[in-house]
């Protein structure tokens, strides 16, 4: 083939599942990464490598040349942060618009920009494209989300560049160099950290559903459209720890009871304010409880099915295996 496809944030958990996929299919591939240290992780690729910062337009200049197809993989996946503004918001937004400007100063064709359901409407369920975006600006990571799903379309059309959008759930599965956030959420289910049910629901879908998703999107997406690749029900707190104590009956793993509202907002206040000593990232935030407290996160994935082809594993198998992946296999 004679494309050349490059994907940003190749070292992450998508990204590196992606290149995979990519030289599977037998395309020449370039993997990106921004921190030094992820070279040795992205060797056993066997494809070209490049340390790319998304907020360095210069360096995407270059690593962009003799480039057809972009996945837009890199992002700031944090739901916390001392600074929010600079290190997350800031981050996605002013590093969509360097990506694009950088694609268009290099003559690529298409993006696959990977978004996240945090930029869909939730106040209709089952969420879906059409109904347009999330309006709850309490949190600063879907913020971002919104905002930079939103520029990487003006800027699609504003620069003539074939762009498709997907919006991925909570990413589970192998293979991870590190945990992703949602890899952390199933760890703590096996190390028993559950310890409460927030009513705070999870779709949970598998990486490599998600890579192929992608991949179906750069071949078959329309222009402009978004795509939404997760599962479409819910999966409880209670109910992952239910299929993780089925499957470990050794690790006694209790059913976490639910906890009243009022009483997550006192343990959220404290989590705070220990964060804001520590720097580490609360278990439970106030604005999280506001924005998702018994909200059955269910989506509309007709879109995907039909124009993609999309058909991801059921959300209990892909938290199966993920659950199996963590627990003997995953070492670091």
């Amino acid at each position: 083939m004679n494309e050349t496809s490059l994907v940003t944030g190749a070292n992450g958990h998508l990204g590196y599942n992606l290149c995979k996929l990519l030289i599977d299919k037998g395309e020449n591939v370039i993997a990106t990464y921004r921190n030094p240290k992820n070279r040795k992780i992205l060797s056993e690729l066997g494809c070209e490598t490049l340390p790319v910062d998304i907020m360095d337009k210069n360096a995407m200049i270059k690593a962009f040349q003799g480039v057809t197809n972009v996945y837009a993989v890199a992002a700031s996946f944090k739901m916390w942060s001392k600074n929010p503004i600079k290190d997350i918001y800031e981050n996605n937004v002013e590093g969509t618009r360097k990506l694009f400007e950088a694609a268009n100063e290099s003559s690529v064709k298409n993006i696959v920009y990977v978004s996240s359901v945090a930029s869909l409407d939730f106040t209709k369920l089952p969420a879906k494209e059409s109904n347009g975006y999330n309006t709850d600006r309490r949190n600063w990571y879907y913020n971002s989300k919104n905002d930079s799903d939103k520029l990487a379309l003006e800027l699609g059309k504003k620069f003539n560049i074939r762009t498709v959008l997907i919006l991925p759930s909570a990413m589970i599965g192998r293979k991870a160099h590190q945990l992703s956030y949602s890899n952390r959420l199933v760890k703590q289910i096996l190390d028993g950290e559950m310890i409460a049910d927030t009513n705070i629901t999870l779709n949970w879908i598998d990486v490599k559903d998600v890579a192929l998703g992608a991949y179906s999107a750069m071949k078959k997406g329309r222009n402009g459209e978004r795509y939404i690749l997760a599962n479409e029900k819910h999966t409880s707190i209670q109910e992952s720890v239910a299929i993780a104590a089925k499957i470990f009956p050794d690790l006694k793993l209790k059913t976490p009871p639910k906890i009243p509202k009022p009483l997550l907002y006192i343990i959220a206040f404290f989590m705070k304010t220990g964060s804001l000593i520590t720097g580490k990232e609360p278990l439970l935030q106030k604005e999280y409880i506001d924005m998702f407290y018994g909200l059955k996160q269910d989506y509309d994935i007709n879109k995907a099915k039909t124009e993609l082809n999309f058909s991801p594993k059921s959300s209990k198998k892909a938290l199966t295996e993920a659950l199996n992946y963590i627990k003997n296999e995953w070492k670091h």
